[in-house]
């Protein structure tokens, strides 16, 4: 049983991560306006964010620019364009996937660019690549994080390997990855065991970053915070691909560290989240997403039930559980 104070008193190293300008650039193809940008980003200030994720660091040969808004590649050019130089507490945070990013060329110094974290995400199959990422950011100046994507399909044997490998590199945080949502609370305290060894052992830090397909987005991380997860990623309003992620209000309203304050998150959703919905963007629980948690799927079928439109929820189960 988890003591009551890690629930009631704060840990000063706990770092929040606003991920809503990556994860949710998912459910718009990252077109925000500026002016969403730059009013999130002063909301996070205000809010006392840590860590501000403006998006991807993508491959422009392999991704076209015409289909997506500028945080899919999140030039520097562009991050000083709404930060300036950044000189803030504020950290800037780009995501770095393997195999869709050209990050030699790509990821500047960090003495050229207002980026402070490279956040590399990977599959249990490519972190050899991974490893050579992280090894590029970190001679280039970076803060370095890893998140091993959809953990919930993979062997905790090949975890441990995984661990061990990244653990000998200079990253230095690992995160907890629920892709699919189908994490359960005592999961993420069995998962969190594995990875502390690992992080104790190399002297890292951990991370997680919650999908809500179950509606467990929120107690998976507070879970983690128990179990001595320190970086936590959330979104406002909980947008973000799917069934979205931890929601940013819920999170700074149960941290008890006096540094954060809830109050310009919900501004910034009363002005700015709440017209994305109006204005038609879809994101959040659903039947479907749960279908997909239920089964420990990639949620890319229920994205496509919910782009078309669909509420043939029966059949819609019948036809994944048939792909199971």
């Amino acid at each position: 049983m988890k003591e009551l104070s890690k629930l009631l008193d704060f840990r000063p190293d706990i770092k929040v991560v606003d991920a809503t300008l990556r994860d949710g650039g998912l459910v718009n193809d990252f077109f925000f306006t500026d002016e969403f940008v730059k009013n999130l980003y002063n909301a996070n200030l205000r809010a006392g964010v840590d860590y501000m994720e403006f998006g991807y660091r993508a491959d422009k040969e392999m991704f076209d620019v015409e289909k997506f808004g500028p945080c899919k590649f999140c030039d520097d050019d562009y991050l000083r364009s709404i930060v300036g130089e950044n000189n803030t507490d504020l950290k800037i945070a780009i995501m770095a996937d393997v195999g869709r990013c050209n990050y030699k060329n790509d990821i500047h110094d960090r003495s050229e660019s207002p980026v402070d974290l490279v956040r590399v995400a990977t599959y249990l199959h490519q972190i050899p690549t991974a490893v050579d990422m992280i090894e590029d950011a970190k001679s280039k100046g970076y803060e370095v994080s890893c998140n091993i994507m959809a953990i919930s399909t993979a062997q905790e044997s090949d975890l441990k390997v995984a661990l061990d490998i990244l653990g000998k590199s200079p990253v230095d945080v690992f995160y907890i990855v629920d892709s699919f949502g189908s994490l359960y609370p005592e999961q993420i305290a069995r998962i969190a065991a594995v990875y502390g060894e690992a992080a104790e052992k190399y002297g890292k830090k951990l991370g997680i970053h919650a999908h809500d397909n179950q509606k467990l987005a929120f107690a998976n991380t507070i879970e983690a915070v128990g179990d001595g997860v320190d970086w936590l990623d959330a979104t406002y309003s909980s947008m973000g691909r799917g069934a979205g992620n931890c929601a940013m209000e819920l999170l700074l309203g149960f941290l008890k560290n006096p540094k954060y304050n809830v109050y310009p998150v919900l501004q910034f959703i009363e002005k700015h989240i709440n017209k994305l919905r109006e204005d038609g963007v879809v994101w959040g629980y659903d039947l479907q997403y749960l279908m997909t948690g239920l089964l420990n799927q990639h949620p890319r079928t229920a994205i496509q039930f919910t782009k078309d439109e669909r509420k043939d929820y029966a059949e819609f189960y019948k036809e994944i559980i048939a792909q199971d």
